[in-house]
């Protein structure tokens, strides 16, 4: 699967929930599991987070295809994004800022003058992404989720 075609958005279907999955795992070995503890990662494992998220809201995914494959899905319910992932093999090719876009157009389509996310302090990837697209810090907490020391920021980002 290359990485230089065309990307398409489209509403998560039933049948794409299997790759739902794969990127999420793929996300949180490359970016969650190296910061965690070993509970914590077993406790993903264990109970199975992606297959309990995909049921749970994957039909209201945006997914990305590229070549005919789901590599990317963004979630987002009110003036808030769930979540924003895309597999590493496809990082830093547009996915994620089409991605965003999408997600910021419907938000304020919706009537929500901003857009609100949460990040963690050690993942400089997706800090810089945000701040790129104009979010800023807003309020910053502890990251409970994970039960491993880290600090959560709550991103903010008007829609003029």
């Amino acid at each position: 699967m290359g990485t230089q075609g065309d990307i398409v958005l489209r509403r998560a279907r039933a049948e794409d929930a299997a790759a739902l999955r794969v990127i999420l795992h793929d996300t949180f070995e490359s970016t969650w599991r190296p910061a965690i503890t070993a509970e914590a990662a077993e406790a993903f494992r264990r109970e199975d987070r992606p297959s309990v998220y995909v049921g749970a809201r994957g039909l209201a995914f945006q997914v990305a295809e590229r070549d005919g494959a789901v590599v990317g899905f963004v979630d987002w319910e009110g003036d808030f994004v769930n979540a924003l992932h895309v597999l590493a093999a496809h990082a830093r090719t547009g996915v994620g800022a089409r991605l965003m876009d999408k997600a910021e157009a419907e938000i304020a389509r919706a009537g929500f003058a901003q857009a609100r996310l949460e990040t963690d302090t050690f993942n400089a990837r997706s800090r810089a992404f945000y701040r790129a697209r104009g979010y800023v810090e807003a309020d910053r907490y502890p990251d409970l989720e994970w039960a491993s020391g880290l600090t959560t920021l709550l991103l903010v980002k008007p829609l003029a």
